[in-house]
């Protein structure tokens, strides 16, 4: 490649390619930690506007409620309460069969999911990362990639390791158009196809089925009574899905033949062979008796091969790292791929700022691969399941191999936990010691922290524990100090205050400017107390930061919210017991004020001592 002599170049922390749901997310979580010199760039030449994914899961609700994104797409979107199941009737076509709430997870802060097509989704991180005076730069398209293979400047948090060269494509002369990029760390977020995967020969290991599928955005002119639910259709001309959307909108997820659409020659799907009217075609002929038409120009519509592949890892050297459809592609009939995608992301770019800042060993960015590589494996034998479930033909009298009713909504209920995210569970490492687990037994280590209501000590206001939670790269430290009526408890949390406050705790060990909460800690105390006669000065000065920190395990004034925290949990009222959520939201660590010690030990094993940061 031949280079202008004056080809500009320039340094950044973190280069991310591909501005999807993965590297926005990657992107806004960045710009909003502040302080990180990042660049994302896209070779599209604007973002998407229609179609494309189209499903938020209540646990990825809960993640952008984090970086305060989800009220919009709350208001947004369409929320999916209900899924109904329709399958053969006797007298041909297909008939009602059972309806029942379509997120059905106790846990669930948001029972239900969001539809709305992905641009409205990415609108909202554009915007979000725009205040923080971050844009993407588009048409840029990566035409070289380089990682040094000298150890030294692979270990050194200063040096700038990976060399990326780009084009930009909208370059008025071919002087303008190339750029060299020295980053420390590079993402690729750059879809199935990935640039960045491909050139580090990262393989994708697994199937393609010999399922395919046809898509359809509209407005429908339709009788069929379930249009604005969920909808699951079996019937002997094949499967159905039905997503009702914002707008009035719905998306049809169609099944097709695949001898209609697979070109032989390649054995691919070709989407010269068919169209949104074919597609319309054999729809109706799965809604029979019911009818369903466009009101007005079909939207977006597109066909699919499902292909479920797991990349053979995530990352090169902890320097370059893929995420979303970059290392893992599966059925869109779960609504996984987004949610999976921006969780990726989630999981990665907390790990990224505390290393640049000096403040985590370099090690922790391990965890990412440890942690979203099984998930993904998880979520590819989830899906191997489910799409045949979903493409198998419905079990008649005259084919007995097919699927029944019984079995397909036992296994969509039984994966329930899984996709809708509740249920993801990290496994142990540096970051995940389920060692006390038994201190807090249902507040499982390794999965996200549950949401529950509080009553502010200071003004009786109700909290939802998950709204003192954003994602701002910090740990929060919920200490639940159990019981204070009695003056001997009083006493003994005053000499716990005492010892945590001392400059070898954790609590300041760790701390930029000494104090107990800080730009790594954030302190949040749980009193199992009356709101009536509650004073919270009485609780230590180090365990109340700030007057809102301190919270009772009570019902608000009216009596409808709040209260029982303490026995949810699984949590003693007669001892004081540490509950860590780590800055992605997922508990890291439970433990009881006599293992203290451990407490120490576990931010020791991944956190490097404040005289040690490098600072940003």
């Amino acid at each position: 490649m031949t280079m202008p002599l004056q080809t500009p170049v320039s340094f950044v922390d973190v280069l991310i390619i591909g501005a999807g749901p993965a590297g926005l997310m990657c992107g806004n979580a960045l710009a909003i930690a502040g302080g990180i010199e990042v660049r994302i760039i896209d070779q599209r030449p604007s973002k998407i506007s229609v179609g494309h994914a189209d499903g938020l899961q209540p646990r990825t609700i809960e993640v952008l409620q984090s970086y305060g994104l989800a009220e919009r797409l709350l208001y947004e979107g369409n929320q999916m309460c209900m899924c109904a199941y329709y399958n053969p009737s006797q007298s041909g076509g297909i008939e009602f069969t059972t309806r029942v709430p379509d997120v059905s997870i106790p846990t669930a802060r948001y029972p239900f999911k969001i539809a709305l097509h992905q641009g409205a989704i990415e609108a909202a991180f554009l915007d979000s990362m725009a205040q923080h005076n971050l844009k993407v730069d588009r048409p840029v398209k990566p035409l070289a990639i380089e990682l040094s293979r000298d150890r030294e400047e692979l270990r050194s948090l200063s040096s700038y390791p990976v060399k990326v060269t780009l084009a930009h494509l909208d370059a008025a002369t071919d002087a303008d158009k190339l750029e060299v990029v020295y980053a420390k760390y590079v993402i690729g977020a750059d879809g199935a196809h990935s640039w960045v995967r491909k050139a580090f020969g990262i393989t994708m290991d697994g199937d393609q089925t010999n399922y395919v599928w046809g898509v359809v955005d509209m407005v429908p002119d339709t009788n069929f009574p379930d249009i604005r639910n969920k909808s699951a259709i079996h019937s002997m001309n094949g499967s159905l899905m039905i997503i009702p959307r914002e707008s009035e909108k719905v998306r049809l997820y169609v099944q097709l033949s695949e001898k209609d659409i697979v070109d032989p020659a390649t054995g691919r799907v070709s989407k010269s062979k068919s169209s949104p009217e074919s597609i319309l075609e054999v729809a109706r002929k799965t809604l029979h008796p019911f009818h369903i038409s466009p009101l007005s120009d079909i939207e977006w519509w597109t066909i699919y091969m499902i292909g479920q592949r797991v990349a053979s890892k995530f990352s090169v050297e902890d320097r370059v790292f893929i995420a979303g459809d970059a290392c893992h592609t599966h059925s869109p009939k779960a609504g996984q791929g987004m949610n999976a995608s921006m969780s990726d992301t989630h999981n990665l770019a907390w790990k990224i700022t505390q290393v640049l800042r000096g403040w985590a060993n370099p090690s922790i960015l391990r965890t990412y691969e440890s942690e979203r590589r099984k998930y993904a494996q998880d979520l590819i034998d989830f899906d191997k399941r489910f799409a045949a479930l979903f493409s198998k033909k419905p079990r008649a009298s005259a084919d007995q191999d097919g699927i029944s009713h019984e079995e397909f909504f036992k296994a969509y209920q039984t994966a329930g936990g899984f996709t809708s995210g509740m249920d993801i569970r990290y496994g142990p490492s540096v970051i995940v010691n389920a060692k006390h687990q038994c201190c807090a037994e249902n507040l499982v280590v390794g999965q996200r922290m549950l949401p529950q209501v509080f009553v502010r000590a200071a003004d009786a206001r109700p909290v939802e524990i998950h709204d003192l939670l954003p994602a701002d790269t910090r740990f929060k430290i919920l200490i639940f100090l159990g019981s204070m009526d009695e003056e001997c408890r009083v006493v003994y949390i005053n000499a716990l205050a005492d010892q945590l406050s001392s400059p070898t705790g954790f609590l300041r060990k760790y701390s930029t400017d000494g104090q107990a909460s800080s730009s790594m800690f954030d302190l949040i105390t749980i009193v199992a107390g009356r709101k009536e006669n509650f004073n919270y000065l009485t609780v230590p000065l180090i365990f109340r930061p700030h007057w809102s920190k301190v919270l009772l395990d009570d019902t608000d004034v009216t009596g409808n919210k709040g209260g029982g925290g303490y026995k949810r949990f699984g949590i003693s009222t007669e001892s004081v017991t540490f509950v860590i959520i780590r800055p992605d939201g997922y508990i890291g660590m439970v433990a009881l004020v006599d293992a203290l010690e451990d407490v120490h030990e576990y931010f020791a094993s991944f956190l490097l001592p404040c005289h040690r940061s490098l600072g940003l």
